[in-house]
């Protein structure tokens, strides 16, 4: 995998997580819910969509923490090969649930 292809599928991963997670979807819909009620009362579509995106970007941050881990660890200062890989496996780790849900609702 090509070192550009590492945070597409870092963002893949966390996409997935975010729209099929079973624990992590009402967390982040009463999140979105609570911190933006007037923009939101008219579209139940709009809510669902940053409650993707809400868990999506959990997703990746908190996947982001061993890899920052790493990198402070070889006193690194930019990203290395290595803390992408953490990076990756962090969130490949994380998506585990949403990966199990999305086989049950896609190969049904």
């Amino acid at each position: 995998m090509t070192r550009s292809g590492i945070p597409l599928a870092i963002a893949a991963l966390a996409l997935l997580n975010g729209v099929f997670n079973p624990w992590l979807l009402p967390q982040t819909s009463a999140g979105v819910i609570l911190l933006a009620p007037g923009l939101l009362v008219s579209s139940p579509g709009l809510v669902a969509f940053l409650a993707y995106l809400l868990g999506a970007g959990v997703t990746v941050v908190l996947a982001g923490v061993p890899a920052a881990l790493v990198e402070r660890m070889t006193g690194a200062r930019d990203t290395t090969p290595a803390a992408w890989f953490v990076w990756l496996a962090a969130t490949a780790a994380l998506s585990l649930p949403a990966a199990g849900m999305a086989a049950v609702l896609l190969l049904r």
